[in-house]
């Protein structure tokens, strides 16, 4: 399931895989999205696509905002 909405997606990262979202880990995050070169980011667009990449990023935005 791709996640649609911000809610689905933070329950995916943290019930799901049980990531807690920590300042380091969505620093690390928003850090590997802005990075075409990234390999990992590569496989993302690759797989999902550009917008989902755009739309994850702005919620890991969110979720820094929200700390």
């Amino acid at each position: 399931m791709i996640p649609q909405t911000y809610e689905e997606w933070q329950h995916c990262i943290t019930v799901i895989c049980n990531q807690p979202m920590t300042r380091g880990y969505i620093e690390q995050r928003i850090k590997a999205l802005n990075t075409p070169s990234d390999h990992m980011t590569a496989k993302f667009v690759q797989l999902y696509g550009e917008q989902q990449r755009a739309r994850t990023l702005e919620w890991f935005e969110r979720a820094r905002n929200e700390l």
